[in-house]
């Protein structure tokens, strides 16, 4: 939830190589993820900050997911607002159908990101998603980010810049093949 954190930071940098590229990004960061409430199944109302997610994401042709590992888990702020877009079912492209998703994990060490990300990419397929090939995880134990937020590292700077690179064509190809059959994400 802390603003400016290496997971906001990591998010930022990417959604900014992504808009170099042309596309039109929304970071939806944790503090706005911490104003969802628990996810409920049964519960049909929703408030304006779930409508704003589960529509954010019924338009997005790409998606980045970012979280901190915990216990070589995702965080529980990122899990819920994954859960809420059960709302996206009945759509004409339920869930995450025929959407790129860039997957990254931020955390102390390598072993507890490594597990999240495999956990990440998981749930991005159970919900019909298209992980980009790589998947990138980062290592919180070492100084990620300049003070403006800039990746210190050539080397993770150009994983992330290859991370919105594939989020950034699939999505391309994705939309054209839906435009092609007369199919939309908001549809």
């Amino acid at each position: 939830m802390k603003a400016g954190s290496n997971t906001e930071l990591a998010l930022s940098a990417i959604l900014g190589f992504v808009r170099e590229r042309g596309a039109v990004t929304t970071l939806i960061a944790g503090a706005e993820l911490a104003q969802l409430p628990l996810y409920a199944p049964e519960a049909t109302a929703r408030t304006p900050a779930e409508r704003r997610l589960v529509e954010t994401v019924r338009l997005a042709d790409g998606l980045v997911l970012a979280t901190p590992s915990y216990h070589a888990g995702m965080s529980g702020l990122i899990k819920n607002a994954v859960d809420l877009l059960e709302d996206l079912r009945a759509d004409a492209l339920p869930y995450l159908d025929g959407r790129a998703v860039g997957c990254v994990v931020v955390g102390a060490g390598k072993q507890g990101p490594g597990a999240t990300l495999s956990s990440v990419r998981t749930v991005v397929h159970a919900l019909r998603g298209w992980p980009t090939p790589l998947g990138l995880t980062l290592n919180s134990s070492e100084p990620l980010f300049d003070g403006a937020g800039n990746p210190i590292d050539p080397e993770t700077r150009d994983s992330m810049r290859i991370v919105a690179s594939q989020v950034f064509e699939f999505a391309q190809r994705f939309a054209t093949h839906r435009a092609r059959d007369g199919h939309n994400a908001s549809a």
